[in-house]
């Protein structure tokens, strides 16, 4: 079993503004005892199953580094539903059909510190300035109000904590939600007990952002590289566009330093009401020492759009989860991920894509790298087209590029169709460059190596140039040269 550092917490959140919510003790009710659990369970037709020991003291340890402050009250909720949650997931492992090809072990048999205060000034001092875009700055899971940049924002468009939200009416949306049944696996309700605070992106009616918001976060304290310590952080954040409202979203995971060893475990919720439309851009660069864990999970009211265009490079295990409800005809979903494994790490797309009313569309293309012989990708796509989802058009293509021998690629393209009058189709390949791709270039004088690099920039390619910011496109083009050169350099092709 990991062993656990309990850090004391020092600093405390400021206390909500009256107008605010109903504040409860983070302390109260929360404990993972065994009273606790007698008391819960005794409220309940039937008593839960116990979590294993280790997700237990897990969740007792994230809850001692929460504030001993008051909470708001939807955040006390948030925990309140997690922690039932956890009373009965055990830890995954490769028996579990989700985990069948992604070992998380390593998590386990890690020191977990939680990250319990929000950063000191002193650790602030290497985030760089950001100035082309309204950004929000989230170091270790805390939103950071001093070094985030929220001027020049639209009447009635609020970002940032929920403890300072503007009006009543927001506040009771962002409590109803909150109230929803949704419950996701293991590491989205330890997100929702450990989460210190939510960072809500708030759009009204009608309103179009012109200006993309940046979210920028930053992982600054973990283990030293090759020690056994992860520091975990839980940033959560709510994105909440109302009927007819757009907006652009830029998430971007970085580390402070590229060989600390951490866990990131965030968790992004989008809803979006009729005729609303969001463009979400999803960038993880973190530490190839460092787990990164991140959920994602969408609401479209009717005619609403969507559209995902994910980069993921970094961190030695990087899982994303994506859930994505269409609640409404006529709406629309647009998925493109690029996954690139250069070193010893796991790069593993989940998707799930629910189609319940008619005229739905939907496509997913996910493309992934593998350049290193210890190298891995895992794919799982799963679109489930419900009876009354008719005249839905839904196309799913999932490609894989393996570049060494010893590379592995695991991919399950998953469509389920219930309804009678649709337009599905689905398709995977995995390969090697072909042959005859590079005998064309040689034929016209150029040599392998340079052939090699130019099909494998431009099998990528197809999925960055789907990103709506042309600065972000260019710094990941950029970016993924970095990482490959070196690997194409000492190829035996």
């Amino acid at each position: 079993m990991a062993t656990f550092t309990f850090t004391p917490h020092i600093g405390r959140l400021p206390t909500p503004p009256s107008h605010s919510f109903p504040t409860t003790s983070s302390k109260r009710k929360l404990k993972f005892n065994s009273v606790a659990t007698t008391t819960r369970a005794s409220l309940q037709t039937s008593p839960p199953t116990l979590s294993d020991p280790f997700v237990l003291q897990l969740a007792e340890t994230l809850e001692d580094s929460l504030p001993s402050s008051s909470s708001p009250f939807p955040l006390h909720k948030l925990r309140e539903s997690s922690s039932e949650s956890l009373l009965s997931t055990p830890w995954p492992s490769r028996r579990d059909e989700p985990f069948r090809f992604t070992d998380v072990s390593f998590i386990k048999q890690s020191q977990i510190h939680p990250i319990s205060n929000p950063p000191q000034s002193s650790d602030l001092s290497s985030i760089p300035l950001e100035t082309q875009f309204t950004n929000v700055v989230i170091v270790d899971g805390h939103f950071v109000k001093s070094v985030s940049n929220l001027t020049e924002l639209p009447n009635g468009v609020y970002v940032g904590s929920l403890i300072d939200l503007p009006s009543e009416s927001i506040a009771k949306r962002v409590s109803d939600f909150v109230d929803r049944k949704f419950v996701g696996d293991l590491f989205w309700a330890i997100n929702g007990v450990g989460a210190p605070d939510l960072t809500v992106v708030y759009v009204p009616a009608g309103c179009k952002v012109e200006n993309p918001i940046h979210l920028r976060y930053f992982s600054i304290h973990g283990g030293e590289e090759g020690s056994n310590e992860l520091a975990i952080s839980n940033p959560r954040v709510l994105v909440m566009v109302e009927n007819g409202g757009e907006i652009e979203i830029i998430e971007e995971f970085l580390s402070g330093d590229q060989g600390r060893s951490y866990w990131a475990n965030p968790v992004l919720d989008v809803v979006i009401g009729s005729e609303g439309r969001v463009k979400h851009s999803y960038i993880q660069n973190q530490s190839l020492n460092a787990a990164h864990i991140k959920w994602t999970s969408v609401q479209q009211e009717s005619t609403s759009a969507y559209e995902l265009v994910e980069i993921s490079t970094g961190g030695r295990l990087s899982r994303h989860n994506v859930h994505i409800q269409q609640l409404g005809p006529e709406t629309t979903t647009e998925l493109s991920t690029l996954h690139l494994s250069v070193g010893n790490q796991t790069q593993d797309l989940h998707s799930s894509l629910v189609l319940d009313h008619p005229r739905g569309y939907s496509r997913q293309l996910h493309k992934c790298i593998v350049a290193n012989p210890q190298g891995q990708a895992v794919f799982d796509g799963n679109v489930k087209v419900n009876r009354y989802a008719q005249q839905t058009d839904a196309g799913q293509l999932t490609r894989s590029l393996l570049l060494e021998p010893r590379a592995t690629v695991n991919v399950k393209p998953n469509l389920q169709i219930i309804a009678d009058d649709v337009k599905c189709s689905h398709g995977a390949a995995i390969s090697d460059l072909e042959e005859t791709q590079l005998f064309y270039f040689q034929a016209r004088g150029i040599d392998l190596k340079t052939a090699r690099k130019a099909l494998i920039f431009s099998f990528g390619s197809e999925v960055i140039e789907r990103l709506p910011s042309s600065s972000v496109r260019k710094r990941v083009e950029h970016h993924i040269k970095e990482l490959l050169n070196p690997t194409l350099e000492t190829s035996p092709h």
